[in-house]
């Protein structure tokens, strides 16, 4: 098919789902039929978004954790402990690596030898090699709403098969699970492939059936500016809601800055809903999420527990409808099920303690907002330009023109010009801004901050601010100062 940002027709979507089920043979598993009367039949507490519409509607953050196993028990071991203990509010099953790059053949191999260590040797749950009675399984389970987290550039067939198990909500989208995980993926074609994803969720809310869709909001997790992630938020919003995609959360990756990160959630809701009204999708319910530090953690626990409350209090002060909470094992590899729900307990104990209060609009913060808003627009209206009009066109030309530009990214359709650091109160600000299309005005404003920093650290605005940021928050510390 063509990429056009143009909602796909049936005939077009049942063509391309023909061969998207051929994919593996779990895929003759998937009715549709079937598979929109259960999820008319689910309870509405195990309903992804009538939950995030309560909470919304409650002013409440949720909390989320993240996990997967490879075999079908240990998993639901593994979601059930994180439900009961931990006490997650929403649950999830973070999908293995080989799915996400669709090598089903070596899943195969890794849950038979999975089988016989006694232990996952995949690093999450292989949900398309289980097929709809595994998943189906899974959901059953437990008693708490279920999504798909990964990272896969080409998921059409896990998100089939997910959504007819009774999953109500997929994460990611053809930029924010392109560019940052794969090198040689074309951006056209994983907009289409996503297209996919979305027309199917499109054509369950025809059917009187909500599901949930969450673009990543982090992107490579690594000094993401506010206003690049805020940008790939919106557009994949908008590419989604254009395939009939009715419930949305857009979502940030915290930067460590208090101000900032609040500043840019809110900036994220306001914006996203402006550009869905102007583009006329009025119908279309949004919900953030706000991710918790996905840099380097310290080794300590005690100190990884310090950035989990502080990424819990971000979220909570910027009135986030859910949060990704971390784990104290972050520095050394995957949790174990007691390490994660500490994550999640300690999460909701600041939550709760912070439950119902908001950081209160200041100059500084609302400053922030403002130049976020200008700087997301400065690349969303240029990239509607070069695509003359087309959303999706316009999106792949902006990354060839490096009109959007995700730093540290692997993606060789990724221009890799643009480079962040911190200012000297720790907000991340542009140090090179590549060929991203910032006004003038815009430029020096990030200029100035950074050569504030500059001048009280004693040093010239350079790159080496930049890696001394990378390694800060391992160290114990936000912004990278030098040794004195």
């Amino acid at each position: 098919m063509e990429l056009k940002n143009i909602k796909w027709t049936n005939e077009e979507f049942f063509k391309v789902r023909e061969e998207v089920l051929r994919q593996w043979a779990t895929g003759s598993e998937v009715n549709l039929e079937e598979a929109v009367e259960y999820l008319r039949n689910i309870p509405q507490h195990k309903s992804f978004p009538a939950k995030l519409r309560k909470a919304k509607e409650e002013g409440r953050t949720l909390a989320q954790p993240r996990a997967g196993v490879a075999l079908i028990n240990e998993h639901i071991e593994l979601l059930t402990y994180l439900q009961n203990e931990g006490e997650a509010d929403l649950l999830p099953s973070t999908i293995d690596s080989y799915t996400r790059q669709n090598r089903y053949d070596e899943c195969e191999v890794g849950i038979k030898e999975s089988i016989a260590a006694g232990r996952s040797l995949l690093n999450g749950f292989p949900g398309v090699n289980h097929g709809v009675k595994g998943c189906k399984e899974v959901f059953e389970a437990v008693d708490l709403p279920l999504q798909a987290r990964h990272g896969t550039p080409d998921g059409r067939l896990l998100a089939e098969i997910i959504h007819a198990s009774g999953w109500t909500s997929n994460e990611g989208g053809g930029i924010s699970y392109n560019v940052p995980y794969a090198k040689s993926v074309s951006i056209e074609k994983t907009l289409l492939d996503w297209q996919y994803c979305d027309r199917l969720v499109g054509y369950y809310e025809e059917q009187g059936v909500s599901i949930n869709r969450e673009p990543f909001g982090p992107l490579t997790g690594t000094l993401v500016p506010p206003s690049t992630s805020n940008a790939v938020a919106i557009i994949e919003a908008l590419l989604a809601a254009e395939q009939g995609v009715k419930n949305i959360t857009v979502g940030y990756g915290q930067c460590g800055y208090l101000i900032q990160d609040v500043a840019a959630l809110r900036a994220l809701e306001e914006q996203c809903n402006e550009y869905l009204r102007a583009k006329g999708y009025k119908d279309v319910f949004v919900t953030t999420v706000f991710h918790q530090w996905m840099g380097g953690f310290p080794q300590d626990e005690a100190k990884a527990f310090g950035v989990i409350s502080t990424g819990a209090a971000a979220a909570a002060l910027a009135g986030a409808t859910k949060v990704i909470v971390k784990t104290p094992h972050e520095a050394i590899g995957i949790p174990t099920k007691e390490a994660n729900g500490q994550g999640i307990r300690a999460t909701k104990m600041t939550l709760n303690l912070l439950q119902g209060q908001t950081m209160p609009m200041s100059k500084e913060l609302e400053t922030e907002i403002a130049i976020i808003k200008a700087e997301t627009k400065c690349m969303i209206d240029k990239v509607y330009e070069l695509g003359l009009g087309d959303l999706a066109i316009g999106t792949v030309k902006a990354f060839a023109a490096g009109v959007l530009d995700i730093p540290f990214a692997p993606s060789k359709y990724n221009a890799g010009k643009m480079m962040p650091a911190r200012d000297n109160n720790g907000a991340v600000r542009y140090f090179d801004c590549g060929n991203i299309p910032f006004t003038k005005e815009l430029k020096d404003y990030n200029r100035g901050k950074l050569e504030e920093r500059g001048r009280y650290e004693g040093r010239d605005v350079s790159f080496q601010m930049t890696i001394d940021d990378i390694f800060a928050v391992g160290k114990g510390k936000l912004i990278g100062r030098p040794v004195k």
